[in-house]
């Protein structure tokens, strides 16, 4: 993982005029997506474990819901680069008040590789450290060189062990936290429309497209495996539309109890009370595996060993892909095999 050599020891906590700990400032601009977010909490919470206040820059509307479980600021960048620049600027003013040797360290975390994230840190005068892809070097404060082969967690984790400068193994469980008044929120949801214990969330939609060849995530059995397990598990089938979904989730599976919202943080608590999740390769499978749930992960084209979601109870159903662009899907027969054996599983646990 780590270059050898690195201390696993903690890095000092600065102390305040009062004696007790004070913690660092640190901006961290997380990535794009709901999944690429939810693989890089092990590497945020680490930052923090050492000290660090974390300042969240996230492109996403959707992304202070989905942390909504944690402390941390989370703010949402606008579209141009000199205004997401002058956003930085502003946060970077403020880490400043509350540390002022701010300016004399590395002051800011990037986990996307692009080159327009590192530009917008040297716009704003930060000192950042991230992976030096795309040509950035010359832009970061700090270039780390990326290694590829596993998990995205992990990608992210090394990049976290490689700014404190420790080393250590990432976590088993990411346990991702909710926050109380969502999971309440959720559970009134579920109260409401009279869902018992023992549902199955669907999540059928998926955003972007898989690998280089920008393939379809969409499993095309998702209407039909509905259809069959609405008949046969004698549970109730939860579908939670994101926004623009709903006509879709109601013409689609009207089998399934559609509960409206788009609120990704009722989602999460939703998910985390679900005795099984089938999903596509989408921001929510990935929740439900950062939440401990059992989820059986439908994949197609997408690099299952880098990019599934992560979790001891996450199980995949996905055929090796040819090399001729097509897409080998799972059959409707073969995912409802493996949703009977988790749901037996789950019973008689």
């Amino acid at each position: 993982m780590s270059a050898p050599g690195r201390s696993q020891a903690r890095i000092p906590e600065r102390v305040s005029a009062e004696g007790g700990p004070m913690t660092k400032p640190l901006i961290v601009r997380v990535r794009n997506w709901v999944g690429d977010v939810v693989l890089g909490l092990p590497a945020l919470r680490l930052l923090e474990q050492h000290g660090y206040s974390l300042h969240i820059v996230a492109r996403g509307k959707w992304a202070p819901a989905l942390l909504a479980g944690y402390p941390w600021p989370v703010h949402v960048q606008p579209k141009g680069l000199m205004e997401r620049a002058a956003q930085l600027r502003s946060i970077r003013d403020e880490c400043v008040r509350q540390d002022p040797g701010f300016r004399r360290r590395e002051n800011a975390f990037v986990l996307p590789q692009s080159f327009s994230s590192a530009l917008e840190m040297r716009l704003a005068g930060l000192k950042a450290v991230g992976y030096g892809q795309e040509g950035r070097s010359f832009l970061l404060a700090r270039s780390e060189k990326v290694t590829y082969g596993g998990s995205a967690l992990v990608s992210y984790w090394e990049l976290a062990c490689k700014f404190l400068r420790v080393e250590g193994a990432p976590p088993a469980h990411i346990d991702m936290q909710l926050a109380p008044a969502k999971v309440a929120q959720a559970r009134e949801l579920l109260a409401q429309h009279a869902v018992p214990p023992g549902y199955i969330v669907i999540c059928p939609f998926a955003a972007g497209l898989a690998t280089e060849r920008k393939l379809e995530k969409k499993w095309p059995g998702f209407p039909d495996f509905v259809r069959q397990a609405a008949r046969e598990f004698g549970r109730r089938l939860v579908v939670y539309p994101g926004p623009g979904e709903h006509e879709l989730a109601r013409s689609l599976y009207p089998d399934a109890l559609m509960l409206e919202g788009s609120d990704l943080a009722v989602y999460g608590a939703l998910l985390r009370d679900a005795a099984l999740v089938v999903a596509n390769d989408t921001g929510p499978g990935h929740m439900a595996g950062a939440l401990g749930v059992t989820v059986l992960s439908v994949l197609g084209p997408t690099v299952a060993h880098q990019w599934a979601p992560y979790g001891p109870r996450v199980h995949v159903v996905q055929h090796p892909q040819p090399p001729d662009g097509a897409t080998v899907w799972p059959s409707v027969d073969e995912v409802m095999a493996k949703a009977r054996e988790l749901l037996a599983s789950t019973a008689a646990g």
